[in-house]
C-alpha cells in the first residue's frame, strides 16, 4: 500500500504492517475525542514515524496514486479531526 504523509512524500508499507499502525490509529482517535493535545501529538508522532520506520520512501518525483493520507507532523488536532472517517485515519 502507498501511504503519503503530506508534506514529506509517498512511503510503501507491507500489509503486514498494519495491525500496530490500527493499534496506534486507534489511540490516536481516543486522543481526540478526549481533546487532549499532549497526549495527540505524542500519538501523532508515533503513527508517523512507525510508517516512516516500517516502510520504504518512494522517490520524490514518484507519482503513484497514494491509498492512504495521514496528516503533517504539525497539523493540529482540529486539522486531523476533520481527516476522519469513522474507523479513524487508516481504515480498519
Amino acid at each position: 500500500m502507498i501511504v503519503r504523509i503530506m508534506g514529506e512524500g509517498q512511503v510503501r508499507l507491507e500489509d503486514s504492517h498494519f495491525p500496530e499502525l490500527n493499534r496506534l490509529d486507534e489511540e490516536l482517535l481516543a486522543q481526540i475525542e478526549a481533546g487532549n493535545e499532549e497526549g495527540f501529538r505524542s500519538t501523532l508522532s508515533a503513527l508517523l514515524n512507525a510508517v516512516r520506520s516500517m516502510g520504504s520512501s518512494l522517490p520524490d518525483d514518484a507519482l503513484e496514486p497514494s491509498e492512504l493520507i495521514l496528516p503533517s507532523p504539525d497539523a493540529s488536532l482540529d486539522e486531523v479531526r476533520g481527516m476522519l472517517t469513522e474507523d479513524g485515519l487508516i481504515p480498519g
